[in-house]
């Protein structure tokens, strides 16, 4: 059996999907990015008016999609260091990589999840860095 669990602090999903499934004691994070709940602009994003990205920040980004991460695991009755996987989407392996990692070893000093980092052309709204993450659960 399995549970729905989603944040009333975190983004509103892009679709129809929770922000987390509580299968046992593990807990599946449906792709969080760096949005905030109830506002159009998104954390380090400049648009141009047909809604594609002219510049971003990719620091800021991080930043945003770790806390709105710490949001859905606390809203769901886990926490940080219960992550035991984290997938990272980059739109921009090449110019993004080293400050995403560089943010991510702030965040992970402590709770050393397994990660895997993959470049993917695009994401469903226009962010530069989603993660997936799996935790436990009491």
């Amino acid at each position: 059996m399995s549970t729905e669990h989603n944040s009333e602090k975190a983004p509103e999903p892009v679709g129809l999907y929770p922000h987390a499934r509580k299968v046992g004691n593990l807990l599946f994070l449906s792709g969080v990015g760096p949005r905030e709940r109830g506002k159009k602009e998104i954390p380090g994003v400049t648009l141009d008016e047909n809604g594609k990205i002219t510049s971003y920040d990719i620091e800021a980004q991080c930043h945003s999609v770790f806390k709105n991460v710490r949001l859905i695991l606390e809203a769901s009755g886990s926490s940080w260091d219960q992550l035991v996987d984290v997938t990272v989407f980059l739109t921009n392996m090449d110019d993004d990589f080293k400050a995403y990692n560089k943010i991510y070893a702030e965040y992970f000093k402590e709770n050393r999840p397994c990660r895997t980092t993959v470049e993917i052309n695009k994401l469903p709204t226009p962010i530069a860095i989603e993660l997936k993450c799996i935790a436990t659960i009491d």
